[in-house]
C-alpha cells in the first residue's frame, strides 16, 4: 500500500479528477445519475478503469482535486477501494494541497473503509444523509434510517475526518418547515464543515417523476419552494455558514468544495467511468474566451464502458467544441449561481445590459461591486431566468 504521489506546486487552475462509481444497493426514487443495482460488474469496471487511467496519464499528469461520486462509492469493499487507489497512485500525481473527496452513504459506511482510503490521502467526505426524518427517507427511497445517519457522523469523525460535507434535500410533500428545521438543528450539532441543501426535483426517467405523473406524489409548488429556500439560507448564514452557491454552504472559505468550483469556473477536469464528463482547454495566447474548450462524455453503460476499453478504445460517447457564444452563455448561467457572480465585462457585451442590470438592482436580485455582478439571496432564486433575460 502506498499513497498517491504528491507534488509541491501551486494549485492555481490545476485540473480536477472525477471518478464515477456506477454501483448502488438500490435506486433512490429521485436520482437520475447513472448507476446499476448490482455488484457483478465491479471487478470488470475496476479493470477497465485502470485502462482508462493509463490512456489519460500523460494528458492530465497533475491534479489538485479528486472526487469519487456515483452511484455509491462506499458500496465498494476495502479490497476494491484499495485497488482503486493503488491504480490512481500508479497513473496520476496530485498536488500536496489537494482536496480529495468521496461520497459515502450511511448504510455502506465503516471505520475500516475510511481508514483505508485515508491512508491514500483522502481528506474529505460527502455524506448522503438527505433527511433525519424517517418518513422523508422512505419517501425518497433511501436505504438508511435516521439512526444510521447519526451513527455515520460518529464513524466519519472517529476515522479522523475533519472535513465532512452533508447532503440534504428539502421540498418534500411529507416535510414541514418544522421537521426541516429539526433536521438542520440536529445536523448542526455535529458542526459539519460543509452542507449542501438541494431542492427536490422531479427529473424525467426517475421513479419519482413517474409517481408524480400517476398522481401518487406531488410538488409543494414554487411559492413553498421559495419559502424553504429563503428560510434555509438565512438560518444557516445566521449559524456561521457562507452561502457561496445556490445549494451550497461552507463553514469557511477553506471548506468550499474546490472540485465543484472547477465546474462552475470552466477549470479543466477529467472524468473517468461510465457517463463521466471531461473538459480540456487548448492553450492559446490572448483572452481566455478565445481559447478552445473541448468537452467530452463517456458512454452511459457499464457493459459498453468495459467492452470498449477491453478493445483498446476510449469509451467516449460524444464530444463538442464550445464556441465563444456557448462559453459566455455557460459563464452567465454558472456565474449567477455563485456568490462570486461574474465579471462586468462579460455582461456589458450584451445589448441593453445597462437597462437589465438596473432593473435587477432595483428588484434586489443583484449587487454590483468590485467590477462584478453578484446575485443576492433573492437573485439565487431566479438565477436561471436572469441569464435568459440578459440575452433577450
Amino acid at each position: 500500500m502506498y499513497p498517491c504521489l504528491r507534488i509541491k506546486m501551486s494549485s492555481e487552475e490545476l485540473p480536477g479528477l472525477y471518478i464515477h462509481v456506477p454501483f448502488c444497493g438500490s435506486k433512490c426514487f429521485y436520482c437520475d445519475f447513472y448507476s446499476v443495482c448490482s455488484r457483478s460488474w465491479i471487478c470488470a469496471w475496476l479493470k477497465a478503469l485502470r485502462t482508462e487511467m493509463a490512456l489519460y496519464s500523460e494528458e492530465f499528469p497533475v491534479f489538485d482535486s479528486l472526487y469519487l461520486g456515483g452511484g455509491t462509492p462506499s458500496i465498494l469493499d476495502v479490497r476494491e477501494l484499495l485497488e482503486l487507489f493503488e491504480s490512481l497512485a500508479k497513473h496520476f500525481a496530485f498536488s500536496t494541497v489537494s482536496e480529495m473527496t468521496m461520497e459515502v452513504n450511511p448504510e455502506s459506511l465503516s471505520h475500516e473503509k475510511l481508514k483505508a482510503v485515508a491512508s491514500f490521502g483522502l481528506n474529505r467526505l460527502s455524506l448522503g444523509v438527505q433527511s433525519l426524518n424517517d418518513a422523508d427517507l422512505k419517501y425518497l427511497g433511501r436505504r438508511h434510517n435516521s439512526a444510521q445517519a447519526l451513527r455515520a457522523f460518529d464513524i466519519c469523525r472517529g476515522a479522523g475526518f475533519s472535513n465532512v460535507s452533508v447532503d440534504l434535500i428539502y421540498g418534500l410533500e411529507t416535510q414541514s418547515l418544522k421537521s426541516w428545521k429539526n433536521t438542520l438543528d440536529t445536523i448542526l450539532e455535529f458542526r459539519p464543515e460543509h452542507i449542501s441543501c438541494y431542492q427536490l426535483t422531479f427529473e424525467k426517467s426517475t421513479a419519482l417523476w413517474k409517481m408524480r405523473k400517476s398522481g401518487r406524489v406531488r410538488s409543494i409548488g414554487e411559492k413553498m419552494e421559495a419559502a424553504f429556500f429563503i428560510w434555509t439560507s438565512r438560518y444557516l448564514q445566521r449559524r456561521g455558514y457562507r452561502h457561496y452557491e445556490v445549494s451550497n454552504f461552507a463553514a469557511g472559505p477553506e471548506f468550499m468544495c474546490r472540485h465543484n468550483r472547477k465546474y462552475w469556473r470552466h477549470v479543466p477536469y477529467l472524468g473517468l467511468g461510465p457517463s463521466a464528463h471531461s473538459l480540456s482547454i487548448k492553450p492559446m495566447a490572448g483572452d481566455f474566451r478565445d481559447r478552445t474548450l473541448r468537452r467530452w462524455w463517456n458512454v452511459k453503460s457499464v457493459s459498453d464502458y468495459c467492452r470498449l476499453l477491453s478493445e483498446g478504445k476510449k469509451p467516449v460517447e460524444g464530444t463538442e467544441i464550445l464556441s465563444k457564444d456557448q462559453f459566455e452563455l455557460e459563464a452567465l448561467d454558472l456565474g449567477l449561481r455563485t456568490e462570486d457572480g461574474l465579471a462586468m465585462n462579460l455582461v456589458e457585451n450584451y445589448p441593453h445590459s445597462q437597462r437589465v442590470l438596473s432593473q435587477w438592482q432595483k428588484s434586489g436580485f443583484i449587487k454590483v461591486s468590485e467590477g462584478r455582478v453578484k446575485p443576492t439571496r433573492r437573485g439565487f432564486l431566479v438565477s436561471d431566468s436572469l441569464a435568459v433575460m440578459l440575452q433577450n
